[in-house]
């Protein structure tokens, strides 16, 4: 395995807009786990956490150009030391048709090599194919997520999870399955967004994991969806939902992020979808969730020509980036990181 450093690695990936990112969190004990009883367990735990580099307290990034199943397994491989017991795996399955799903037969193999493991998904809110639980059924069966079990979390309503410390939410409303879980992977299509600029673990769980009639409702700071919040608070509140999953799962929680056909629109838009621009990166692996979004927005800000340019748009005009600032707010995890090629 070759080893950089993040300052290295967007070195050579090119110049960077985004020149606030080196900031770290020191003391941080872990990707973004329960919270430790003194500053001196916090210490210790980071001594010994495996998604941390044993010298430099930066988070570990994996890294691979390979987009396939073989490349998927070797990073899982990497950043799985905590999951165990019932695994939930958290991917976004996407409308009928999707043209930038993650390719079923890579994730098949990959929920192959998990035991006892499970596709999770959540109801949306906003109606259409994915709004109710039989119609999330028969698109699951049209997008050909039929080759093992998949849980809508919240086809029997919801429970609260705990926000400690949140910027501006006390508890969210998560599928009420989400509990029977001991264990979560968070497989990520990351891409953009229409809301959140881009989509990537965060939003995968934050917003993916929320129950449709309730928690969604919370995360996007509305009573009536004819109003929608936007911009830097809704970075913030998907910020605290986030971290209220984070809490629970503790450190039997990764996170694995796909930069394949990264439209500027999300899964959710469909068949409508805007044809990607910029070319696949590679995929990322962390045990820390800022880490691993940190280092995907690098990728793109690195990227060595134009075509960048309309997802970078997409994401600077929805203040995306604040996501990555309130998760460290949040104390989520780290945007220093060592990136680490299995190539």
């Amino acid at each position: 395995m070759a080893n950089m450093t993040r300052r290295h690695f967007v070195k050579m990936a090119g110049a960077m807009a985004f020149g606030a990112s080196l900031t770290g969190i020191a003391g941080l004990a872990g990707g973004c786990g329960k919270e430790q009883a003194s500053n001196d367990a916090k210490a210790k735990a980071m001594e010994v956490d495996a998604g941390k580099g044993a010298a430099t307290g930066k988070a570990k990034v994996y890294f691979t150009k390979q987009i396939d199943a073989e490349h998927l397994i070797r990073l899982y491989q990497q950043v799985n030391e905590g999951i165990r017991g019932k695994v939930a795996i958290k991917l976004h399955t996407g409308e009928p048709h999707g043209p930038n799903i993650l390719p079923r037969d890579m994730v098949r193999s990959f929920q192959a090599q998990i035991p006892d493991s499970t596709i999770i998904e959540a109801n949306v809110a906003y109606g259409g194919a994915r709004s109710t639980t039989e119609r999330h059924r028969e698109t699951l069966k049209i997008n050909g997520w039929d080759f093992c079990p998949v849980d809508i979390i919240d086809a029997n309503g919801d429970v609260n999870f705990p926000v400690n410390g949140g910027l501006h939410l006390k508890e969210v409303a998560m599928g009420a399955h989400l509990a029977d879980y001991d264990s979560l992977v968070v497989l990520t299509h990351f891409k953009g967004h229409t809301m959140g600029g881009f989509g990537g673990s965060l939003k995968n769980i934050a917003i993916g994991c929320a129950s449709g009639k309730k928690g969604k409702r919370q995360v996007h700071g509305i009573e009536d969806y004819g109003s929608w919040v936007t911009g830097g608070l809704f970075m913030e509140l998907m910020a605290d939902s986030g971290k209220a999953i984070c809490d629970h799962f503790g450190r039997q929680i990764t996170f694995l992020n796909v930069l394949r056909r990264m439209s500027v629109d999300c899964d959710c838009v469909g068949t409508s979808a805007v044809e990607p621009v910029i070319p696949d990166l590679g995929m990322l692996a962390s045990t820390d969730i800022l880490a691993v979004d940190q280092a995907s927005i690098d990728m793109v800000y690195g990227f060595a020509d134009s075509r960048k340019d309309d997802l970078i748009e997409r994401i600077e005009s929805r203040e995306g980036l604040r996501q990555l600032s309130a998760m460290e707010e949040l104390g989520m995890g780290s945007r220093e990181y060592e990136l680490v090629s299995i190539d």
